[in-house]
């Protein structure tokens, strides 16, 4: 936990927030999570705490054992070998940069009259978009051939749905993974795991 404080405070406070909203009652529970959606409402009207907010949420508090799971697997590692600072850069460059993105789309569509207007108050929270971006970059810590097996699961795993379903959700891991993967120079001159060389035992 010591060597991962970043991920441990994140997870500590989405398992308060998620505490919080099984006990708040159905009402109360839709306010608080509309209150942190970084939808293009929020976005347009209060763009720092929809940003900030969104990434400290998750709709189904039942869920946060999955993701602690999830942050001990890929965020804590990743912490761990980039160090905090860089590491809360990564995720956050994808958070923000999926979700702008994702929701520009969102603001097209609703021009064009393919979805309808009220997709512009939609509930957008999660973590999901930090996880997708750390995926990526846990890629540079792998040496050959599990990184190029890492690589194509976790492109698979993100972009059949998006292939399938293409919801905005979808649109925005496939960026957040993307922007994990191109944040290469921040791993340089960090220690990759030994490459066993053909013929090595």
């Amino acid at each position: 936990m010591c060597s991962s404080p970043g991920t441990h405070v994140w997870l500590a406070v989405i398992a308060l927030t998620s505490l919080v909203l099984a006990l708040a009652p159905t009402g109360v529970e839709d306010y608080f999570l509309r209150g942190n959606s970084s939808n293009l409402h929020q976005l347009a009207h209060h763009p720092v705490r929809a940003l900030i907010g969104s990434a400290f949420w998750i709709e189904d508090p039942a869920g946060i054992v999955l993701y602690a799971a999830l942050f001990e697997l890929l965020h804590a590692p990743v912490e761990r070998w980039l160090g905090t600072a860089k590491w809360l850069f990564a995720v956050a460059a994808a958070h923000v940069t999926a979700t702008l993105v994702s929701q520009q789309v969102v603001l097209a569509a609703i021009r064009l009259h393919d979805v309808p207007r009220s997709m512009a108050h939609v509930v957008d929270i999660g973590v999901s978009y930090g996880l997708a971006a750390s995926a990526g970059v846990l890629a540079h810590r792998l040496a050959r051939p599990w990184r190029w097996f890492h690589l194509a699961g976790v492109t698979a795993f993100f972009a059949v749905p998006l292939v399938t379903d293409r919801t905005y959700t979808d649109l925005g891991h496939a960026i957040a993974l993307a922007v994990g993967v191109a944040c290469r120079p921040l791993t340089r001159g960090k220690p990759v795991a030994h490459e066993q060389r053909p013929g090595a035992h």
